[in-house]
């Protein structure tokens, strides 16, 4: 029996290769809107963090992400990504 291949991503913060799902997907859409991909599936430019507030944290000191992403992330979307991290 073969086994599956768990795909594997990089957090743009920690540099840590991890599995897909233990990374949070953050998405500019075409239109411009930036929103966490929780799916992993939009189409859009996007990034992995870990889903951990202190890695969060650090990102959003940085701004790492608004440098991928190219674009001004609002305080909305780092709070959906803390909802998300909370579940």
């Amino acid at each position: 029996m073969k086994n599956k291949k768990i795909p594997m991503r990089s957090c743009v913060v920690t540099k840590e290769k991890l599995p897909k799902n233990e990374l949070l997907r953050i998405v500019r859409c075409p239109d411009g809107m930036v929103i966490a991909d929780e799916s992993g599936k939009l189409n859009g430019k996007g990034a992995y963090i870990k889903k951990d507030m202190d890695v969060l944290e650090k990102a959003k000191k940085s701004k790492v992400l608004e440098r991928i992403l190219e674009t001004s992330i609002s305080d909305n979307v780092y709070e959906e990504i803390v909802n998300i991290i909370n579940k």
